[in-house]
């Protein structure tokens, strides 16, 4: 499977590349205020014409203004081609999960792979999880009773499943592949994530895909024994969250991993790390993340060569060096970032 393919698939969208685009820039809290301008720095140095508007989100805005997410941040990204977002900290989910549904996002693309010269426990590991990002636990149905009892309402949906199984459908043609795992834990919760594996299924068997599929915990087991068992992985919302997560301890950390929303129209971009407050404001923290994630922004919207040359400078820097002190050495952000841009000019990449 092609490195571009990896590390998006189908995600292609917008309208090709057409030097008009809006891109809203959310650098958010903690290293998002570092890994953000990075990957706009990338993105400035390409010959595009799309515009890049930077707008605020995340804790230190509901310091400063009552609310984490400002209705003109909202209003931006509802109309935006496409948005890049840091991280956000208490505040995440009244950020994110309203940034994501301002998108219509249905499906969260998620890549785990390993790269060359990173000390990854799992080097064979190369996956890709299609989670669904509106219902579940997050759906946001849970209520405090009383001081002792507190209930959350697990959502699923036929339509939002089958949503997300055509996508994976049109995912495997793109990615040259012939069938995806459906993960899920039916067994146990046979109502919701039983109708999730029925309406997945049955959409494959329209596709004429025949899904292997497996128990969430036994995945998790399995996925860290070998990871070459699994390819492209379908999955619901909190199951992908969490086994996307596990698969980032087997290629090195969460500073490794992009991630898309993707709604019918717009796309929203964001590492899948958080806003490491450890690091915070040192200068230190990894960029390869959002730079790959703006990658992916980048095909979403048919910029297919520059998502291809960002990508390779990144894998050449990841494998070549210099590198951020979470895998091992002592280069800073400003370091690494400098070294794709010049590497994506030169073409300089393995």
């Amino acid at each position: 499977m092609s490195d571009a393919t990896r590390a998006g698939g189908d995600v292609s969208g917008g309208n090709g590349g057409t030097d008009d685009e809006t891109i809203v820039v959310i650098p958010g809290d903690g290293i998002g205020q570092e890994v953000v301008p990075a990957a706009v720095e990338v993105l400035e140095s390409l010959d595009a014409g799309f515009d890049l508007v930077t707008y605020e989100a995340g804790d230190h805005v509901a310091a400063e203004r009552g609310t984490p997410l400002p209705a003109e941040t909202r209003a931006a990204v509802e109309t935006a081609d496409a948005t890049l977002f840091g991280a956000a900290g208490e505040s995440a989910a009244d950020v994110i999960l309203p940034l994501r549904r301002a998108v219509d996002s249905f499906v969260n693309v998620r890549p785990a792979r390993a790269y060359p010269g990173v000390d990854a426990l799992r080097p064979e590991t190369d996956l890709v999880f299609l989670r669904e990002n509106t219902e579940g636990v997050y759906a946001g149905l849970g209520r405090r009773l009383t001081d002792d009892v507190a209930t959350g309402t697990r959502l699923t949906t036929r339509s939002a499943s089958e949503r997300l199984a055509e996508f994976a459908c049109r995912y495997l043609a793109d990615a040259a592949a012939d069938s995806f795992t459906v993960v899920h834990k039916a067994n146990v919760m046979g109502e919701t994530d039983g109708l999730f594996r029925e309406s997945v299924f049955d959409v494959a068997a329209d596709h004429g895909v025949e899904p292997d599929e497996a128990l969430m915990d036994a995945f998790a087991t399995r996925v860290c024994l070998d990871p070459t068992q699994f390819d492209i992985v379908v999955c619901p919302n909190l199951a992908g969250d969490v086994l996307s997560d596990l698969a980032a301890g087997l290629v090195g950390g969460l500073g490794l991993l992009p991630s898309a929303n993707l709604g019918p129209e717009r796309g929203l971009f964001e590492p899948v790390h958080g806003t490491a407050p450890d690091i915070a404001g040192q200068g230190l923290s990894n960029p390869s993340a959002t730079i790959l994630s703006a990658a992916m922004l980048l095909e979403f919207l048919g910029y297919d060569e520059d998502a291809r040359a960002v990508r390779r400078a990144v894998e050449s820097v990841l494998e070549s060096g210099p590198r951020t002190p979470d895998l091992g050495s002592d280069a800073t952000t400003s370091d690494v970032t400098a070294t794709i841009i010049e590497r994506m000019s030169t073409d300089e990449a393995p």
